[in-house]
């Protein structure tokens, strides 16, 4: 019992400060293990966080899947596929001629994206280029896209001079994903 009595080996506050130091490592290690155990929360391979490189399967107008993984192109929003416009009293598939247009930019080049982040539904966001071409920029300056926190300068410039979507009668794509959903 005699060890009871005995006086502590260091004194109080030291001891306090071993254990906030501890329960910090604890803390830390906790936190390594669930991003570890998790994986990407996103969906999104970390190998393709950073610079993904490839052939490209599009989806429409500023969606790319590479090598599996699926990227909207960051800046912009064109049609929905499924989109119709009007044109010359005409309706007109300008989601499929959004795609078309992304389709031809591309030319059967492989692509190079650089990640940027992730949007509100966990999708990455990246710039693509293929050769020299900036695949978002493009789209918009040739009226295909929306400019959509980037790339104003491209947008009026499609305005001005009638291009693509702006030749004609449009919904924006953001309304009409509203719209269908029944918001």
């Amino acid at each position: 019992m005699k060890f009871l009595l005995a006086r502590p080996r260091f004194p109080t506050p030291a001891r306090r400060w071993g254990y906030v130091l501890g329960a910090a490592a604890v803390g830390l290690a906790v936190h390594i293990w669930n991003d570890w155990s998790a994986g990407p929360r996103s969906g999104v391979p970390a190998a393709a966080r950073g610079i993904l490189a490839g052939r490209a399967r599009l989806a429409d107008g500023d969606s790319v899947t590479i090598a599996g993984v699926r990227l909207r192109l960051v800046g912009i929003d064109a049609p929905e596929l499924a989109q119709t416009c009007g044109r010359d009293g005409r309706a007109t598939a300008c989601g499929e001629e959004a795609r078309a247009h992304l389709e031809a930019l591309i030319g059967g080049r492989p692509l190079d994206c650089a990640w940027e982040r992730l949007d509100k539904y966990g999708r990455g966001l990246a710039r693509c280029r293929a050769g020299s071409t900036d695949l978002g920029a493009a789209m918009v300056r040739d009226g295909w896209a929306l400019a959509y926190g980037d790339h104003e300068a491209e947008e009026a410039e499609a305005r001005r001079h009638r291009r693509g979507l702006w030749a004609g009668d449009f919904e924006p794509p953001e309304d009409f994903r509203r719209r269908e959903r029944g918001d």
